[in-house]
């Protein structure tokens, strides 16, 4: 189990460098869970390597939001004179990211020769 946490956070470490060094608009740990899965892709037994401690990650992956709620806390004040802002990114993100969902799946269903997902009816 420690080997393969090492090997987790090991790219994280180079993600966040690469991030850093290279001045690129990815989080550090975005970027080495891109190393990771590139290397998951080049080298498959590491994937089986590490498939244990990930379920067991992804089982308490809860646990990993106490430290986000506990910042929303701290500063209820902040976001209660910034609501209206708040509300206002969340609710156009989310509208952006369906109408993106959507145009990604036409795009896909063109590119692969599915004419049903166009909208159109059948009958």
């Amino acid at each position: 189990m420690v080997p393969a946490l090492v090997i987790i956070l090991s790219f994280q470490l180079v993600g966040e460098i690469a991030s850093r060094a290279l001045a690129l608009p990815l989080p550090g740990p975005v970027v080495g869970l891109v190393l990771l899965l590139a290397a998951f892709r080049l080298w498959q037994p590491l994937a089986e390597r590490l498939r244990g401690v990930i379920g067991g990650l992804l089982g308490h992956l809860s646990l990993f939001f106490v430290p986000a709620g506990v910042g929303v806390v701290a500063h209820l004040p902040l976001l209660r004179d910034q609501a209206a802002a708040a509300v206002l990114a969340i609710a156009g993100s989310t509208l952006l990211a369906l109408a993106a969902g959507a145009w990604a799946f036409v795009a896909v269903a063109r590119l692969t020769g599915n004419d049903d997902a166009g909208g159109e009816d059948a009958g």
